[in-house]
């Protein structure tokens, strides 16, 4: 009885089993009881005694493998008990029944197409149960839950893990398949190359078409790799073939418009990052390539919309290679500068004369002109290429138009050459220049130095339309002038003119200032340097720049910064202001290098007047009368500083500078008086005296010295005797009358210097050679005369005027004995580069002492006398002269410390500088006469 009642235990079991199996394939049964009456949700969720239903641990995510056991629905069962099997354990922690079993939602659609290609390992777990996807006997959500909470969380959970499958599917089998196809590449017999190019090319393109997955990166593909594979072969196919023969592979690239379709995929960047892998096939294909590819349409073309793609957002990833393409671009254009052409577009929209002709836009496909370069490539220098509206389907077995005259064809580009009232001009045309300029506002820095590069190469190309196109029809202009008056007007007003003086020179490519690292720092420094970096980098873009660029990037700089920005600060009155200002004039006009931006700085500083001056007229140009103002201000700091402007002015290579200052005044030579030697001139000269000198007892300016106060022993004031050989009117005196003159107006009592060895007059002599030589290398090109003009010519009656500057000048140079010391170094600084110019009448009106001058009118030997003559009538006063002045000397050098302050410094300090004054002069009057003579 027992085994038979054990039997049939197994046999109800057996068909439990089995009804299981039938209710779970429908996924419709609910939980039962033993009699076959369906049970509510709630009572399934009774603790004992359990049915015969599948345990779960709590930690399980998942469908359990084994296959969960249901009550059987039919045949009701005694209410004896029946031993079931106990559960299976769990080592994730104590068993929880189960909730009764529920529909469950098909699996996702993509994740069942999925599963057959999945390996078993890489499979859901719930893909591995037996038959159809049973209905969930658990959920992890309370029961108290609603069920559409139950359902979401389960989706979740299902759609991570598929994704996270997915992911991992994928990065194995790319590696697995690249590190196979590696290996069949190194087994495998080589196939020809075109058949090689085309499997790569092919492959990406397959996979465009297989994929269904556009998310995953292009690095996670093989899309780089094959991308390689077909630079190496073009690179090896034509290192196999001679020079400027196009190959099967290169001709297979142009004829199917590889270019074309890797723009489009790089322009939607599909897959992501697909956009940098073809801005690095470009740049290589056009550094590595050694034969010109520009010409083809089918390279120029897609190569101007990818320039157009460039820079359109700035600080992207692709920011680097967009960099690096656009720069091999600009160095191709810079070994063919024809081909610029290419990248010139006309987009005007309305033309309102007739006769013009058409202009190109976007809309309207071009039809080009091109040259016949070769047999297997033609280039046409009249195609505006890269127009949105051209389509790749274009005939190829169009006929071409030999162009004989290319200058004539460019000169038709040029839409602007047309009257300004016939064209609305655009301002996009030259797309290759306007990615540059959005990149030179990069927030890296090397991706702005790199742009501007790039910039530097296309302004210098040679071809006239461009250079229009790039001054006219661009920003380029507009985000120099721009950047210079934003970075001008972002520095301190405070800034201490010695630092702006002393700053380091500054390299617009290297401008990487630390402020933690710099020990000499100073509020705004960083301003500054960013300042004259960047108007450093607009003074070689010019320098390099084709004329017609330059002189319109010029043109822009003098009217928007220069007369927009900085006159208004030099033309205050704040002393502050003026001082600030004035000190960054002086420092760009030393910077400056490039000849057509130095031009239109001094005609900024100093106007175009190039006729004579008057009195009434000084004033005619504002700004150049207000700084030669401020050389005498009553502020010695803005006057000092307004003088080393104009020293530095005068050291420029620019004949307009000093016409504008003195020349133009002394061009008649009215200054002198003609007469011809009278006896009593004769015997003057044979005296020893200076024909047609005016004695000091005889000048009204001295008409206050009493015969008291004259000195017994005048000879300081007579000049060596002249050589009756040498008529004064040849301009060619015996060089030691001329240096004795300049070394004897300073009388013995007011000499110091022969108390102090290595300060006599031979110590100017190196020094006056070497500026004369540079002087007159820069004053070669301006074909000066050798002589002055004849006074037979001049209009001698015309009053004379030394013109504003000169005037100046000699007003300080009279003052020099009340004078601060910087100030009087300042001024016998800017008249001893005046006296080294090469030209026969500033030569003659600056350092010939013999000169017959006009009544009222003075030169600098005339001015230099009176002061002496004011000095020996004042040293007559201060006791103990001598000494002082010797110990003056010795502070100044260094000899001696500081000590007490004494009297009379300021006088003592002018008598020293004037004494070196004098014997410069000297220096300087021997060694242009000894060029003068030396054949």
């Amino acid at each position: 009885m027992v085994l038979r009642k054990h039997k049939c235990q197994r046999d109800v079991a057996k068909s439990a089993h089995c009804a299981s199996h039938r209710e779970m394939s429908t996924s419709t049964a609910l939980p039962v009881n033993r009699a076959g009456t369906a049970l509510p949700a709630a009572a399934s969720a009774r603790p004992a005694p359990r049915p015969a239903e599948a345990w779960v641990s709590p930690g399980r995510t998942g469908t359990p493998c084994r296959t969960r056991r249901a009550q059987l629905p039919e045949e009701p069962e005694p209410p004896a008990t029946v031993s079931v099997p106990p559960p299976p354990p769990s080592s994730a922690g104590p068993r929880v029944p189960a909730e009764p079993p529920r529909s469950r939602p098909p699996w996702p659609r993509a994740l069942r197409a999925e599963l057959p290609r999945l390996p078993l390992a890489l499979r859901p777990h719930s893909a591995l149960c037996l038959g159809p996807a049973p209905a969930p006997a658990f959920t992890l959500e309370r029961p108290g839950q609603p069920q559409q909470g139950r359902r979401r969380r389960i989706e979740e959970l299902s759609r991570s893990s598929r994704e996270k499958l997915l992911q991992s599917r994928d990065r194995m089998f790319s590696k697995l398949t690249s590190i196979l196809q590696h290996a069949v590449e190194a087994l495998a017999p080589s196939l020809p190359l075109q058949e090689d190019f085309v499997y790569h090319w092919k492959a990406i393109t397959h996979y465009y078409i297989e994929t269904s997955d556009d998310k995953a990166p292009v690095t996670d593909t093989n899309i780089p790799s094959h991308l390689e594979q077909m630079l190496d072969i073009l690179v090896q196919e034509e290192n196999e073939r001679e020079s400027g023969e196009t190959g099967p592979c290169m001709e297979y690239l142009l004829h199917h418009k590889i270019l074309e379709t890797l723009y489009t995929l790089g322009k939607a960047d599909c897959p992501p990052g697909m956009k940098q892998q073809v801005l690095l096939f470009y740049t290589k294909l056009l550094g590595r390539i050694r034969q010109p590819l520009l010409p083809h349409i089918n390279v120029h073309r897609p190569v101007q919309k990818l320039i157009r793609l460039c820079g359109e957002v700035l600080a992207t990833p692709t920011e680097n290679e967009e960099i690096q393409f656009l720069c091999i671009v600009c160095a191709k254009l810079k070994q063919d500068p024809y081909l610029v052409n290419f990248f010139l577009e006309n987009k005007s929209k309305s033309l309102a004369s007739k006769g013009t002709p058409s202009v190109i836009t976007e809309d309207t496909p071009k039809i080009p002109d091109p040259v016949s370069v070769n047999s297997s490539q033609s280039h046409q220098p009249q195609e505006l290429s890269g127009a949105p509206g051209v389509g790749h389907a274009e005939s190829e077995n169009e006929p071409p138009h030999q162009v004989d005259d290319l200058s004539a064809s460019l000169d038709d580009l040029n839409v602007t050459s047309l009257p300004e009232a016939s064209i609305v001009r655009p301002k996009q045309d030259y797309n290759l220049v306007n990615s540059l300029l959005t990149l030179t506002r990069s927030p890296d820095g090397r991706i702005a130095v790199k742009a501007c590069e790039g910039l530097m190469l296309l302004v210098s190309l040679p071809e006239p339309a461009a250079a229009k196109c790039l001054a006219q029809s661009t920003c380029l202009c507009e985000l120099l002038t721009d950047r210079l008056t934003f970075l001008y007007k972002a520095l301190p007003q405070s800034v201490d003119p010695l630092d702006i003086e002393t700053v380091e020179a500054v390299n617009w490519g290297l401008d990487s200032y630390s402020h933690k690292e710099d020990a000499s720092a100073f509020p705004g420094k960083r301003a500054l340097i960013s300042f004259l970096s960047w108007f450093d980098y607009c003074d070689q873009l010019i320098k390099e720049a084709q004329k017609t660029a330059a002189v319109a990037l010029a043109k822009a700089i003098h009217e928007r910064f220069f007369i927009g920005v900085m006159e208004p600060q030099l033309m205050q009155t704040s002393e502050i202001g003026i001082l600030t200002s004035t000190a960054l004039l002086h420092r760009i006009v030393r910077q400056v290098t490039s000849d057509v931006l130095l031009q239109e700085m001094v005609v900024f500083i100093l106007g175009e007047q190039r006729e004579p001056e008057t009195l009434s007229e000084i004033s005619r140009h504002p700004l150049r009368h207000r700084l030669i103002e401020h050389c005498d201000h009553i502020s010695d700091e803005i006057s000092i500083m307004t003088l080393r402007m104009f020293e530095h002015l005068l050291q420029k290579p620019n004949e307009h500078i000093l016409y504008n200052l003195v020349l133009r005044n002394l061009e008649e030579r009215n200054y002198t008086e003609y007469k011809p030697l009278c006896p009593e001139d004769k015997d003057a000269v044979e005296n020893g005296l200076v024909a047609g000198a005016v004695d000091l007892e005889e000048d009204p300016l001295f008409t206050d010295i009493s015969p008291d106060n004259i000195l017994p022993n005048q000879e300081w004031i007579s000049s060596p005797h002249a050589s009756p050989d040498h008529p004064k009117i040849d301009g060619k005196m015996e060089v030691h009358k001329i240096v004795n003159s300049f070394l004897c107006l300073v009388p013995d009592e007011a000499k110091s210097s022969y108390h102090v060895e290595g300060t006599g007059y031979d110590t100017y002599l190196r020094d006056a050679h070497r500026q004369f030589r540079d002087y007159c290398a820069i004053c070669l090109r301006w074909e000066w005369p050798g002589t002055p003009k004849p006074l037979e010519k001049c209009d001698l009656e015309a009053a004379f005027f030394e013109g504003h500057f000169l005037k100046v000048l000699f007003d300080r140079m009279g003052r020099i004995l009340d004078q601060p010391y910087d100030v009087n170094l300042q001024v016998t600084s800017v008249l001893s580069r005046l006296s080294l110019f090469p030209h026969p009448h500033t030569h003659e009106y600056l350092l010939d002492p013999y000169v017959n001058l006009a009544s009222g009118c003075r030169s600098l030997f005339s001015v230099i006398v009176r002061v002496v003559g004011d000095l020996m009538v004042r040293i007559q006063r201060i006791q103990d002269f001598t000494p002082k002045l010797l110990l003056v000397r010795k502070r100044l050098l260094g000899l001696e410390p500081e000590g007490p302050v004494m009297d009379h410094v300021t006088l003592l300090e002018g008598v020293i500088v004037l004494e070196e004054f004098c014997k410069e002069l000297a220096a300087i009057a021997f060694v242009k006469y000894h060029a003068s003579t030396t054949p």
